[in-house]
């Protein structure tokens, strides 16, 4: 799944800058998931280049309980795990575009420390109302994993974020329940909802409208 070119630079890359263990933990099924032996392959070899990296995999439902401990809902997911469950989750196959988000989420956890302004910060860390945020995205989409990396971090901020990344082409019935007519689509909450790339301080208003509470955002 990963070349060995690639392969040699990610060990660079985790052992300059992974500071504290993280666990990948990857839900899939051997039967009735497209693309779940190629997930699970995926995050094996991701753990095997690091030691600060642990891998651990269930089955969807042979390991239920495990699967509704985390709010697993969908498989293949992937879950990044550092000093605590940051609500962290990748749904589909994280191939093309965001398997950089995969990596680059894979070191905030480590260091539990986001790129945020601390304008942005400040404001996560007064709200107190849960927040559920999906971004749709594809494999192909170059502005996808900007939305992806940002509700991420978002989600490491505060815990009440909790955010997807999902794979539109696996999931159909929910391109249909959210009318996923291009990516990134991002919905917030089930009440507000957007298509394209924001910048941190627009995609911070649109999360803290989900909610009612004033963005500050002229």
């Amino acid at each position: 799944m990963i070349p060995s070119s690639d392969k040699a630079q990610l060990q660079e890359l985790f052992k300059e800058k992974l500071l504290n263990e993280v666990k990948l933990i990857v839900f899939t099924q051997e039967t009735e998931c497209r693309f779940c032996q190629e997930t699970r392959q995926l995050v094996d070899e991701l753990s095997s280049l690091s030691d600060k990296i642990m891998f651990e995999s269930y089955d969807f439902v042979k390991d239920v309980d495990k699967a509704n401990d985390y709010g697993v809902d969908k498989i293949p997911a992937v879950l990044i795990v550092g000093e605590r469950d940051y609500g962290i989750r990748f749904y589909g196959l994280p191939s093309g575009y965001e398997f950089a988000s995969l990596i680059e989420d894979i070191l905030d956890v480590s260091s539990g420390v986001t790129h945020l302004s601390q304008e942005t910060k400040n404001r996560l860390k007064t709200l107190n109302k849960p927040i559920h945020i999906q971004v749709f995205v594809t494999p192909t989409c170059p502005y996808c994993p900007r939305m992806v990396r940002l509700a991420h971090q978002f989600a490491i901020e505060t815990t009440f974020i909790k955010a997807d990344m999902v794979e539109a082409v696996e999931f159909p019935q929910l391109v249909y329940k959210y009318r996923v007519m291009g990516v990134p689509k991002v919905v917030i909450n089930e009440t507000t909802e957007f298509v394209g790339m924001l910048p941190e301080e627009l995609f911070l208003a649109q999360v803290l409208r989900s909610i009612g509470s004033p963005s500050m955002v002229v």
